[in-house]
């Protein structure tokens, strides 16, 4: 029946979508235009495994494929404008090589994310979608104002990476959106994550700065998260 290739074929759409972002910033230098493509892959990441589980059309095929497509869209997409950000800044200084770390890290995360029985309601380490999206929001918006400030901008960049990097394998416990219910004891954080979000679209839409507060709540999540997981180590 066609409806099981149809997680794949939106798995396939975010591969796509991917492609293009980096596109974006290879051929047109475009990082709000990598931005777009960024989101429309995240989309389609959560589309893939929503007509999954509709479908009931699981496949060990749209696992993998899955895994290959996140590599490219929230790995090497961001890789590349991290790349390019750096390369403009520091004209063509080697530093910006330092970007395709994030692919590398990403890869790792999922590897691991593949082989792990733990992850099945909340996530060990940061999830590579998030670490992708705190990217592509955060550098359009950095960009016009970071060639005053070069030497900074890079080790604050470099610094982050390699934050993120270390986040996206690590074993801190992050809490996912998943919702068995709708008990605010059962959802405090998630309730209180998307609360903020809200707050911080109206705030940066004032401001004339919406897609950078993509970035605070990614931020924010990966603080609560953390705030959660020492709490959860007291009792």
């Amino acid at each position: 029946m066609l409806k099981k290739y149809i997680p794949n074929t939106i798995t396939c759409l975010n591969l796509f979508s991917g492609c293009l972002a980096c596109v974006m910033v290879l051929r047109f230098d475009q990082l709000s235009g990598a931005f777009y493509f960024i989101i429309l892959a995240a989309i389609f990441d959560f589309c893939d495994g929503l007509a999954a589980r509709y479908l009931k059309a699981y496949s060990n095929i749209g696992a993998e494929l899955d895994s290959l497509a996140d590599v490219v869209s929230f790995g090497v997409a961001p890789g590349t404008m991290i790349y390019s950000y750096l390369d403009a800044i520091t004209n063509g200084n080697p530093i910006a090589f330092i970007g395709f770390l994030l692919p590398v890290f990403g890869a790792l995360r999922l590897a691991k994310f593949n082989i792990d029985t733990r992850q099945t309601t909340s996530f060990l380490g940061l999830p590579i979608p998030a670490s992708a999206l705190f990217w592509a929001s955060l550098l359009p918006v950095i960009q016009p104002y970071s060639e005053a400030n070069p030497i900074i901008c890079t080790m604050v960049v470099s610094i982050l990476l390699l934050a993120f990097g270390g986040l996206m394998v690590s074993e801190i416990p992050m809490f996912s959106l998943k919702f068995k219910n709708l008990r605010w004891k059962d959802n405090q954080y998630p309730f209180i994550l998307i609360i903020l979000s809200a707050v911080y679209i109206v705030f940066f839409a004032i401001a004339g700065k919406i897609i950078l507060s993509i970035s605070f709540i990614i931020l924010t999540y990966i603080l609560m998260s953390i705030l959660q997981k020492s709490k959860t180590d007291e009792r």
